[in-house]
């Protein structure tokens, strides 16, 4: 083999080009990413609700003023079935289940919200005050509406339950909705998305079974209970349309 016909060898390998926009032999630099920002309920459904609930929660107040707290046809066929099926346990265990939507349970539940939406000190200190005005709020309005319209319960004799003060709307159902509902907003602030669905679909539960309890023991009327749900609806709806100048969120300040 001559000379000129001598094996090359491999070619040497060639060295990257450095990329663009970073100096060559320096380290990549990371991607900086802010945390998400938790999605908040757009203000024109918030207002929407808030609108909706109170028009039907005015008009149900007008019925009743109008026919003097005289009971339509349902809700007499409601507590026509609660007499009709009222038996041991459920009697015991729907006095049980009603107690826990009225008192001390639902301010415990506000304040839990409280402490679970904040962040710092400072900050639970602040969404406690703000779920404990709410729920205070709620109960002013429901205090109003029973003092202006006066409804009568129904017949004594059909109650199996501790029941005070005027019929609508009812004081249970308005707690107890008012208490799940800020206790389910505290925890969507602090847990993820599968634990949030779980505990809204539980608290929804106690809230409606409590309301429920009220015309199984025969003291208040199925308006009564609406009303209260309505009224919970309204004023939580319009709560959240304040969270950002009450109790601002602190990923949603962050930078992106």
């Amino acid at each position: 083999m001559t000379g000129d016909e001598r094996d090359p060898g491999p070619e040497p390998e060639r060295e990257p080009r450095p990329e663009a926009g970073r100096r060559q032999g320096s380290p990549p630099q990371p991607v900086h990413r802010g945390p998400r920002p938790r999605p908040r309920p757009a203000a024109r459904s918030l207002l929407a609700l808030a609108a909706v609930c109170t028009l039907l929660l005015t008009a149900a107040a007008v019925t009743v003023s109008v026919r003097h707290g005289v009971p339509l046809a349902p809700e007499r066929a409601a507590l026509h079935w609660s007499l009709a099926h009222r038996q041991e346990p459920l009697g015991s265990a729907a006095r049980a289940l009603t107690a826990t939507g009225t008192g001390l349970i639902p301010y415990l539940m506000a304040v839990l919200a409280g402490l679970l939406a904040g962040r710092g000190t400072l900050g639970r200190i602040r969404a406690v005050l703000c779920t404990v005005a709410v729920l205070a709020v709620g109960q002013a309005v429901r205090y109003g509406l029973m003092e202006l319209l006066a409804r009568p319960r129904p017949p004594l004799a059909d109650w199996a339950g501790r029941a005070s003060g005027y019929a609508f709307p009812s004081g249970h159902a308005t707690t107890s909705a008012l208490a799940a509902g800020l206790l389910a907003w505290g925890i969507s602030r602090r847990a993820g998305p599968a634990v949030t669905r779980t505990c809204c679909a539980v608290l929804a539960l106690w809230a409606v079974a409590v309301g429920l309890t009220r015309v199984y023991l025969g003291v208040h009327w199925a308006g009564d209970v609406l009303a209260g749900w309505l009224l919970a609806a309204a004023v939580l709806s319009l709560a959240r349309l304040l969270e950002p100048y009450a109790v601002p969120d602190p990923e949603c300040d962050a930078p992106r």
